[in-house]
């Protein structure tokens, strides 16, 4: 497991142009490209995650991992295993040229036999971490804890009907935030990735909610015991491997962070594939977010159409990623996030450098989507239309509504009148669809003539 991991690729990912044959540069990302007054790179603001791409072995249901991952092996010694997987994460990370980085706790060092073991564990990687970041400039994103893994969480975390596994996930979140904190991370996510239930029959609703609560307010009483400045973010998902999980969408958790006095301690991690997942598009999970004043950062991936579940695959959709990014550079862009890689090669993706090769394109949508998202911020193509069509809201009727002066007899009275008499309009729904793909259509134009000019 020594030397370079992935020794067919070039030292740096660079930008080759649309026009370029080859499948290790960039065709449009171009990290110092200015976009809206920022540089390409900290618009979007990109990021390695360490589990699907380096602890993942490409398993699935049906059969055993396939990927070429040595401290993956049974047997290897925790220690060198741990060091093998960082070396070659970040080998990865400073060959891609992106600035970002992402984990769990279980990610970087195994569990031990005892929590003392496991701590240890994790101190040695996270030296070694350090050590990384310093040589490569990678900035961690945001760090998470894994509390869905081991069987001590099959019924749950926060919301396990035994305090003891409450307990031990707070000790587990408490070390991963003090550990993200030391790193410098921008923000930290919790992810309930079994914070639900499988049946009715056997599961208290109303104590379950108080424990997710209690248990959300303990972290960010934490947060600000130890000067943590970064953002903590929950991150929605529907179902999977729950039936039904109390994180459910955009709407779900605001309204539980509402009810339980936490919306100012916590924005939302926003994943593509658990949008759709809940009957959503992704395009709604980011409006609603940036609506209900709760964005914070995406996880890009996309699901399979065919598929009922979480299938985490790279994106590879102009069309649908343009429009999420408009919503978030209309509302002024990232603050403390980004967009997070969690995306699974598939598994007969055997080579080591299909690993590159789904970042690079991956990497490639996003930057072709932000460029039409630029551009329709520029030009007002969504915006105008929107404001036309709630203009009455601004006249003398719609402020009175708002302003509550007026009483529904009020109302009545003028419709009995005849003085209120609405007639349907158009909300051209197929005319925008047409704008926004004439957008589409004239950035990737915009992107060839500038091009060719500098060439």
């Amino acid at each position: 497991m020594s030397g370079d991991f992935f020794s067919d690729v070039p030292a740096r990912i660079t930008y080759g142009g649309p026009d370029s044959s080859d499948p290790l540069a960039y065709a449009v990302y171009q990290p110092d490209r200015e976009v809206l007054g920022k540089r390409m790179e900290d618009q979007l603001r990109i990021a390695v995650c360490l589990w699907h791409s380096f602890n993942w072995p490409g398993s699935d249901v049906f059969g055993v991992g396939t990927f070429d991952r040595p401290w993956l092996t049974a047997g290897v010694d925790v220690a060198t295993a741990s060091r093998a997987k960082l070396d070659a994460a970040f080998e990865f990370i400073d060959k891609l040229n992106v600035p970002f980085f992402t984990f769990h706790d279980r990610d970087v060092a195994p569990e031990g036999r005892t929590y003392a073991e496991t701590s240890a564990n994790l101190d040695a990687s996270v030296d070694q971490i350090e050590r990384h970041m310093a040589r490569t400039g990678a900035r961690l994103l945001w760090g998470t804890a894994n509390l869905f893994t081991h069987p001590r969480y099959a019924a749950g975390a926060a919301t396990n009907p035994d305090p003891e596994v409450f307990a031990y996930a707070a000790a587990q979140v408490k070390t991963m935030l003090e550990v993200t904190h030391r790193l410098r991370g921008e923000n930290y996510v919790l992810w309930g990735g079994r914070e639900g239930y499988e049946t009715l029959l056997n599961t208290d609703l109303r104590q379950e909610e108080a424990q997710f609560a209690r248990f959300l307010a303990l972290v960010a009483e934490h947060k600000h015991r130890i000067g943590f400045k970064g953002t903590l973010l929950i991150e929605p998902k529907p179902q999977e491997p729950t039936k039904h999980q109390y994180d459910y969408d955009v709407a779900a958790v605001v309204g539980f962070l509402q009810r339980h006095d936490l919306a100012s301690e916590y924005r939302l991690n926003l994943e593509a594939n658990h949008a759709t997942l809940a009957g959503h598009s992704f395009h709604h999970e980011v409006a609603s977010a940036i609506a209900l004043g709760a964005f914070g950062s995406i996880d890009v991936n996309r699901g399979d159409y065919q598929n009922g579940w979480d299938t985490d695959q790279f994106p590879n959709s102009v069309d649908e990623l343009s429009l999420a990014l408009y919503e978030t550079l209309a509302a002024g862009g990232f603050t403390t996030g980004g967009f997070n890689f969690d995306a699974k090669l598939r598994r007969q993706s055997l080579s080591r450098t299909d690993l590159f090769h789904a970042h690079i394109a991956g990497i490639d949508t996003l930057a072709r989507s932000l460029l039409v998202a630029a551009d329709m911020v520029e030009r007002r193509t969504l915006e105008s239309a929107r404001k036309a069509r709630y203009a009455p809201w601004s006249g003398e009727l719609g402020a009175a509504i708002q302003s509550g002066s007026v009483t529904l007899a009020d109302l009545e009275r003028r419709v009995a009148s005849g003085e209120i008499d609405p007639r349907p309009r158009s909300g051209q729904q197929e005319l925008l669809e047409g704008l926004v793909n004439r957008r589409i259509w004239a950035a990737d134009r915009t992107r060839e003539r500038a091009t060719k000019k500098a060439e």
